[in-house]
């Protein structure tokens, strides 16, 4: 049941990438999303999540304004577009159910910020 992101890559700062994560259908339609983050020692960390019926999100208020998550049912899929990327963006993205669930856990896409 691991959800695989990708997407991610190198990008300059100010740069924009979009990040993409497609689950089960059985998990996508029953569950809020999210997508988190863990950069080189620090702690896993909620990034963004949308609500099951797409209504209603949530953005860590490192990223609000630049980050947009978006969810696609017809694909059961989820998006994170990132925009005005910084340095302090380069992490390890993963997409999960929102509260996590630990088999949910994929391998992450990583995203680097440099010039």
């Amino acid at each position: 049941v691991q959800l695989q992101a990708s997407g991610g890559g190198l990008v300059q700062p100010g740069g924009s990438l979009r990040l993409s994560c497609t689950a089960a259908a059985h998990i996508f339609q029953r569950n809020n999303m999210g997508w988190y983050r863990q950069a080189p020692g620090m702690q896993r960390e909620l990034v963004a999540s949308i609500w099951k019926d797409g209504k209603n999100t949530y953005y860590a208020g490192s990223v609000k304004g630049r980050f947009t998550i978006s969810r696609d049912s017809a694909k059961n899929s989820v998006s994170l577009q990132m925009n005005s990327l910084k340095a302090e963006d380069t992490a390890v993205y993963y997409c999960n159910v929102q509260p996590p669930l630990e088999p949910c856990w994929g391998q992450g896409t990583l995203v680097t910020v440099s010039s």
